[in-house]
């Protein structure tokens, strides 16, 4: 098969296309023929500096496609259904294969497109939002980096729960491109002091849960942002900065910083059966999904560059 592969960590132009053995299936798993791969935050951080698991190394968190093969002990798919499924690596190439408890079935007639940007983004952005966040109606929602995979999804699920939703971006542009989804208040982190800003548009009080997918110093303007018994859900490092923030402002107001890796609990029956229902929603046209751009899988390189020129709004695909 042909896949996206590197020999050594570095930037996009590390990447290369080349031929590599076919995968084979696992006795709990199942290999799709990928016909979507949705480039997650964690792909560009793996290539730029995780551990190379194998030599050439097939990074990628999450893909999409058709079930082509079925492990003996697996009972929920068979082969000609369309699957998105999840792994540590893996996801840039014509064929994957994973535990068939991390993959989920899509529907019929649902583009599999969409469907392959759904389980790590809306997982998280649930997780976040519901799970550690302990999101109520009525509350305000700060959503960092509001035009990532994450961010588009917290704001929808956080609209629909009866949320007030700010949103960071790095561009007006990007911040209209929002508004559909349920923004309230959108704020141009290049333009305009954060925490400033979101005092102003809550008259001094701070917000209640804040979705920090960036880490680095824009955690502690997420600290600051917060209202009494404020609560911060930290889900990435996308800025790429060392974590160095002042937790010293929690105690007085009683708030938390919760880290959320959904990793960690993905195998679970909680988790499994809530991304089905994200999947489903998609599906039922429910929830949106914004794909940016494609690429063809053999222009990896090219993806990978766009997506860390901080253009994108929602998720960019590579398409074998």
């Amino acid at each position: 098969m042909k896949a996206a592969v590197y020999y050594e960590n570095g930037p996009p132009s590390v990447l290369k296309y080349e031929d590599v053995p076919d995968p084979q299936v696992m006795p709990n798993g199942i290999v799709i023929r990928v016909e979507a791969v949705s480039i997650e935050g964690g792909d560009t951080l793996n290539r730029q500096g995780g551990a190379l698991m194998t030599v050439p190394h097939v990074v990628g968190y999450q893909a999409a496609g058709e079930v082509v093969a079925v492990g003996a002990d697996v009972k929920d798919f068979k082969i000609g259904d369309k699957a998105v499924t999840t792994g540590f690596n893996g996801s840039h190439a014509e064929l994957r294969s994973v535990m068939a408890r991390t993959a989920w079935k899509i529907p019929k007639g649902c583009d599999v497109r969409k469907a392959a940007v759904v389980p790590v983004p809306f997982g998280t952005a649930h997780d976040c939002l519901f799970e550690f966040g302990r999101l109520k109606a009525g509350e305000t929602v700060l959503v960092q980096a509001g035009a990532s995979g994450v961010g588009v999804a917290a704001i929808q699920l956080a609209k629909r729960a009866g949320a007030r939703v700010l949103a960071t971006a790095s561009s007006d542009e990007r911040l209209e491109r929002l508004k559909p989804l349920g923004l309230d208040h959108g704020i141009n982190h290049r333009t305009s002091d954060v925490v400033q800003a979101v005092m102003k548009i809550t008259d001094n009080k701070g917000v209640n849960l804040v979705v920090d997918s960036v880490g680095g110093s824009t955690l502690q303007g997420s600290l600051l942002s917060l209202g009494y018994r404020g609560r911060v859900s930290m889900v990435g490092a996308a800025g790429r900065e060392p974590m160095r923030v002042d937790v010293g402002s929690l105690m007085a107001g009683n708030r938390s910083l919760t880290g959320v890796f959904l990793g960690a609990e993905i195998a679970t029956d909680r988790v499994h059966d809530m991304i089905q229902g994200l999947v489903d929603e998609v599906a039922a046209g429910q929830l949106q999904v914004i794909i940016d751009k494609t690429f063809p899988l053999s222009e990896a390189a090219a993806a990978h560059a766009y997506i860390e020129s901080r253009k994108a709004v929602g998720r960019v695909l590579l398409i074998p």
